[in-house]
């Protein structure tokens, strides 16, 4: 084994924390690179106990930025979650929370110039192939990541990050409804098989025997159930075009119910194997278009919704609020949300490498002393 040095930023993006990388300090190879990252994590232990990921799939996420060649784009962003208790890397879906993180680490790499008040930064998703724009504090030209705004599931207060998603729909499927259908019946169960910036499988929590205002640790703990919602999982995999997702973090599974705090709809996010403390916002902005879709299980449950109306979509910490939007009557429609990220080291992380991984490999982080 060989011991390398990676230039990394740790960072808590939304309601998730990981490290960034840029692209190019990263080997160019695939394998070698997945390596790289599940040392660093300290993948294939419940606790990650040898590596910087927090032992909880929050926490065992990667942001790999480099500036774009896109015209319409600023930065390239891969999103990589990295299995806890596996050796796994998969870079199927994107991450929304981690994607809060991107722009400020784009400006402070020299991705981006900082404007004086607040910067842009476009952002190209990699896993998806959609765009993202970011609105980034920078008074005087400087990231800030002080701020009075708070977001349910973080302690703290922030610098308020505006994303919006320009055209989320068919993210990983090519269609808002890769079935063709708003409600699909698996199992007995009504479905709406939708993918809005993440493919999910939304189904109401009555139809499986749930209220949807149990906590994340009882339906963790519910492993009949669980069963029963992978099952469903994998057949709902197969009817949107994704094949065999035994493997994948998607589609992900999505409880709905009424609201009780006054909110739109109450949900339960799954990711897939373990329920989300919180919310995903790539998972939020596919709820809220399919709010906003007619004859979908969502939409049945709030009719109202739809665009320039808020949506504030209660979870297991709170609520997260989304309005989606067109820019012309024709056009795709935006979804809209605000979050906050924040900086926790900029520095280095050693990873240990097998010598036979770096045979034929052009390298380019260096070897430790």
């Amino acid at each position: 084994m060989e011991t390398r040095q990676i230039p990394c930023m740790l960072m808590r993006g939304g309601t998730s924390r990981g490290p960034f990388f840029l692209a190019g300090d990263l080997p160019a190879d695939r394998d070698t690179r997945d390596a790289a990252l599940i040392s660093a994590m300290g993948a294939g232990h419940d606790l990650q106990i040898d590596g910087i990921g927090g032992g909880s799939p929050l926490t065992s996420k990667v942001a790999i930025v480099s500036r774009s060649n896109r015209p319409n784009a600023d930065v390239d962003y891969l999103f990589a979650q990295v299995t806890v208790a596996g050796r796994r890397v998969d870079t199927s879906p994107n991450c929304g929370n981690m994607l809060s993180g991107v722009g400020p680490f784009a400006i402070e790499k020299g991705l981006v110039q900082a404007s004086s008040g607040e910067t842009y930064v476009r952002i190209f998703n990699v896993n998806t192939g959609k765009r993202i724009e970011a609105l980034i504090q920078t008074p005087g030209g400087r990231v800030t990541y002080e701020g009075d705004c708070r977001i349910d599931g973080v302690p703290d207060a922030a610098a308020p990050i505006r994303l919006t998603f320009l055209d989320s729909a068919g993210a990983k499927t090519g269609k808002l409804l890769p079935s063709g259908a708003a409600i699909d019946v698996i199992g007995g169960v009504s479905c709406t098989l939708i993918d809005a910036a993440m493919p999910l499988m939304i189904v109401r929590a009555e139809d499986l025997g749930k209220t949807g205002q149990e906590s994340p640790a009882d339906l963790d703990a519910d492993r009949d159930f669980m069963a029963r919602l992978e099952a469903l999982r994998i057949q709902a995999g197969l009817r949107m075009g994704l094949g065999d997702v035994r493997s994948l973090v998607v589609p992900k599974p999505v409880l709905i119910s009424a609201p009780v705090k006054g909110g739109t709809l109450a949900v339960r996010y799954f990711m897939p194997h373990a329920t989300h403390k919180a919310l995903a916002v790539t998972g939020a902005v596919g709820i809220a278009t399919a709010c906003a879709t007619a004859g979908t299980i969502a939409n049945a449950l709030v009719p109202h919704a739809g665009v320039g109306t808020p949506i504030r979509i209660e979870h297991p910490a709170g609520s997260i609020e989304l309005t989606l939007n067109q820019r012309c009557a024709d056009g795709p429609i935006e979804a809209s949300l605000i979050r906050t990220a924040r900086k926790i080291f900029d520095g280095s992380v050693f990873v240990r490498l097998p010598e036979t991984a770096l045979q034929d490999v052009a390298t380019p982080f260096a070897k430790s002393a």
